[in-house]
């Protein structure tokens, strides 16, 4: 038997632009005890939301918080561990993006990924073209279909045009014509704003409106409360997975929201430390990136923690792949112990003594299918090889070094990678860069995705290299992490430092406060 969704969470009242839905009114689709973890990593644990015609529900919560794969399990990406999707009452599964869009969910992403040679009204269909009775592609309707869905969102782009003879803006109008050019009922838009300009951001705000006067469901991701409560008219916060909060947006603050994303205490035994700052090792001066980041200035000392945070879009990763030379800053000094330095490679940065530890280790911190010790050995082939030639027993002993110092779990130094815990592979990475003996530490989201026991003993482990004198930076979403760790914290919004805490009587409002422009947490 069916059993229709609880009501419990629906909103009472609406929005801006439509009355509130009664109870009689039905949902499009409400969401019960959805469950999914990852590796044993709960990403999302009982949340239940419920989406009506005409309404926009946003979904808040700090990065990490399961936004995204809420967003996977409606798109059909993922499938969830428990739980229930109802759509119009009935119960019903995804099992495949292409069911979630045959039922008329779509998503427009702040990324969507688009084909550069192909026209306009190629882009919008691909994948779904209307064919003709013999089954090909039918062209004329193709132009015609991608005419008018353009004109529908007040986009005045030919369609006949290919993809790279428009600007940022027009690709960013295909991109959201595509998610719509099936018949979406509900339309979800995933940070859809963060890399517009504020015309852009005016013209989606108007599109919104248009989509909820057509009676579709909106579920609105974002981390810029001005535009949460300009575009809302209910919400859910989200918190380590589970929903902690929800109702109108008339009915809340900011500082409430604030309150709800991240008012959990810091539930993890952080090493105690004594701050023991040597000289500045290394200076930032002027930074400037041409499209991430811009008027970057900032120092660390030896035997420090530099904390970053920030929300999604901050420029915070891009900065550091800056200092380790994968992409180039258009302006700015850096200076290593008092000398102007000049990186543009990784190996200019390992040469100058610095490490970096990626956000990615799956894509970028490590080979998968190589075994422990030819990843760990890779940057550090000069030291490890003897006359041009590699040396097995000297990458052995270099890995077995850094493995016993790291307390790394495997059966051998020559098990293929892939085949360690996430826990583990991150010690690999550590140990990996740790071996190129550098003086500054950049490591980007250094416990993401790993269990508890793998995160005490990184956070040991960074506490004993500070002891050291070794400088770290570090990178971090997770507020009891840059809370219980660093010395001092830098918070960026929009590609700018826009406060520097001394990590003394710091709370979680302060930083959520300033990564989001409220009040007086931002300058």
């Amino acid at each position: 038997m069916i059993v229709p969704p609880s009501h419990q969470d629906a909103p009472i009242t609406a929005g801006k632009s439509r009355p509130a839905p009664l109870l009689s009114e039905s949902p499009i689709l409400s969401l019960s005890g959805i469950s999914k973890s990852f590796a044993g990593v709960q990403a999302l644990e009982d949340v239940a939301i419920t989406l009506y015609p005409g309404l926009v529900t946003a979904v808040i919560g700090e990065n990490g918080a399961g936004k995204s794969t809420l967003v996977k399990i409606l798109t059909g990406i993922h499938q969830p561990d428990a739980g229930k999707i109802y759509l119009d009452g009935q119960n019903v599964t995804f099992p495949s993006p292409r069911d979630a869009a045959i039922a008329g969910i779509t998503a427009i992403h702040q990324e969507t990924v688009l084909f550069e040679e192909l026209s306009v009204a190629e882009n919008i269909f691909i994948g779904h073209a209307p064919k003709t009775k013999l089954g090909l592609i039918d062209r004329q309707q193709t132009f015609v279909k991608a005419r008018k869905i353009l004109a529908d969102i007040g986009a005045k782009i030919d369609p006949r045009l290919t993809l790279k003879e428009l600007g940022i803006a027009n690709k960013h109008l295909v991109a959201i014509a595509r998610a719509l050019s099936i018949d979406a009922r509900l339309v979800i838009m995933d940070e859809p704003t963060a890399a517009l300009s504020y015309q852009e951001i005016k013209e989606t705000f108007t599109l919104i409106t248009r989509l909820k006067a057509s009676g579709k469901a909106i579920l609105f991701i974002g981390h810029k409360f001005e535009e949460i409560f300009q575009v809302a008219d209910n919400y859910t916060v989200l918190r380590d997975g589970r929903k902690v909060g929800a109702g109108r947006i008339a009915d809340v603050t900011e500082n409430q929201l604030v309150q709800q994303m991240v008012g959990r205490p810091v539930n993890q035994v952080y090493p105690k430390r004594q701050s023991n700052k040597g000289p500045v090792i290394m200076s930032v001066t002027d930074y400037a990136h041409p499209t991430a980041f811009e008027d970057i200035s900032f120092h660390i000392h030896q035997g420090e923690i530099l904390g970053f945070y920030g929300l999604v879009g901050a420029g915070r990763s891009e900065i550091m792949q800056c200092l380790f030379g994968l992409s180039k800053a258009k302006s700015g000094q850096l200076a290593i112990n008092q000398q102007p330095v000049r990186i543009v490679s990784p190996k200019a940065a390992i040469k100058h003594g610095i490490a970096y530890v990626p956000e990615d280790r799956g894509q970028q911190g490590i080979i998968r299918d190589l075994p422990i010790y030819q990843n760990v050995a890779l940057p550090s082939l000069a030291q490890t090889s003897k006359w041009g030639f590699l040396n097995l027993y000297n990458e052995l002993q270099l890995t077995r070094t850094y493995a016993q110092r790291l307390d790394l779990r495997a059966a051998a130094l020559d098990q293929p990678t892939i085949a360690l815990s996430g826990g583990n592979q991150q010690k690999v990475v550590l140990a990996k860069w740790l071996a190129t003996k550098p003086h500054v530490l950049i490591l980007d989201e250094p416990t993401k995705g790993i269990d508890v026991g793998s995160k005490a003993a990184v956070h040991q482990f960074m506490a004993e290299l500070v002891a050291e004198g070794l400088a770290i930076i570090m990178v971090s979403s997770e507020i009891p992490e840059v809370l219980g760790m660093s010395d001092r914290v830098i918070v960026m919004r929009e590609g700018l430092i826009v406060n520097s805490f001394d990590n003394q009587a710091l709370t979680p409002e302060h930083l959520i406060s300033a990564a989001a422009g409220i009040g007086a947490g931002a300058n």
